[in-house]
């Protein structure tokens, strides 16, 4: 089905990067359906949004069973439907771990037994109208179930064709670690990818408690909130404005969030945003566009997932692409020095 949405001719031509250590490209600005689509963003508007994505080269969208109590994944999945996407041209994950909607009894409907990887991707796949996803993750670690159960059921999942890779979610690097081994020792396929929260101001994790991953088993990321929550636009540096989302929102991350604009922390935060703005200024760009190239200048990035409520969300997000050629040495540095909480990486050493 054809859109009649209008699509700017001045955004720069989309990248693409390999997924780790796979053969799969995934665009490296990406679409995600948290807190939004099934939610809070009428479908129409999660129509409009996905679809200028498509348009501007974007190949991914995430969503999750627990998005919305799987509503996110129903909308997505109408997308595709009315757009008519082909199968072949995009790469859709979903998430396996809070699935209480897919049930009454929310005993066995969370988790990672095999029992929940099972049918809980079978319930997503039915709210999607696919036949398979081809990225699935586990959303958060389970340290209820032993990791030979959640890495035999991750492959009867590959097996079965209901999915052509797996990965992680906010696991620890021990975590993902164990996964590998008990993978090899079974030889069977270890999670390729994770999906961590990285920003300019959360960074530890990713660029050192991860850092021996990448070389020893080819970790790829797909990170979210790479504007971490739209603070790093710049725009809630003097408080919350009256026509953005916390305002407007009673949800209860919503509200979660502004209470956190009142703490010592945020205070020290924004002090960061804004003096981060010279920079941006200097090179003729927003801030939110230097925050996502700043994401993506991490060569183990390989797409950063983004929210947005309105097409113009999405433009800017993919105007960033540009951006990264202009992320030299010499702007890093002074990004760091803004900052001031460059992790120093892992060594190994034996």
């Amino acid at each position: 089905m054809a859109s009649t949405t209008d699509h700017p001719t001045d955004l720069p031509k989309m990248q693409y990067r390999f997924l780790g250590r796979s053969g799969l490209q995934v665009s490296v600005i990406s679409l995600g359906g948290w807190l939004t689509y099934g939610g809070h963003v009428e479908n129409e508007a999660t129509f409009a949004c996905m679809d200028a994505a498509y348009k501007s080269g974007i190949n991914f969208f995430d969503c999750a069973e627990g998005y919305a109590g799987g509503e996110s994944e129903k909308v997505m999945g109408e997308c595709i439907k009315k757009y008519g996407w082909k199968r072949n041209d995009y790469v859709i994950s979903t998430k396996i771990n809070w699935g209480a909607a897919n049930g009454d009894n929310p005993v066995n409907n969370g988790g990672l037994s095999r029992k929940h990887l099972v049918e809980g991707t079978k319930a997503s796949l039915e709210r999607l109208g696919l036949d398979y996803v081809d990225l699935l993750y586990a959303h958060r670690p389970d340290r209820h179930t032993p990791m030979e159960e959640i890495v035999r059921g991750f492959n009867y999942l590959i097996d079965t064709g209901k999915t052509f890779y797996w990965g992680t979610s906010e696991w620890n690097a021990d975590e993902i670690e164990r996964a590998h081994h008990v993978a090899t020792r079974l030889n069977l396929v270890g999670p390729i990818m994770e999906q961590p929260q990285y920003n300019m101001l959360v960074r530890e994790r990713v660029e050192k408690e991860y850092s021996l991953l990448y070389s020893e088993h080819g970790l790829g990321l797909t990170p979210f909130s790479p504007l971490k929550s739209g603070i790093l636009t710049g725009k809630y540096n003097n408080g919350i404005p009256d026509d953005s989302r916390f305002a407007k929102s009673d949800d209860a991350y919503a509200k979660g969030m502004v209470k956190r604009f009142e703490t010592e922390d945020w205070v020290a935060e924004a002090k960061k945003v804004a003096a981060l703005k010279p920079i941006a200024d200097k090179l003729g760009v927003s801030q939110a566009a230097l925050a996502y190239a700043w994401v993506l200048k991490n060569p183990n990035v390989a797409s950063a997932i983004t929210g947005a409520s309105r097409v113009e969300q999405v433009y800017d997000a993919v105007k960033s692409v540009s951006v990264v050629e202009k992320m030299t040495d010499e702007i890093m540095k002074e990004i760091d020095e803004v900052l001031g909480n460059k992790p120093v990486p892992l060594v190994k050493r034996f």
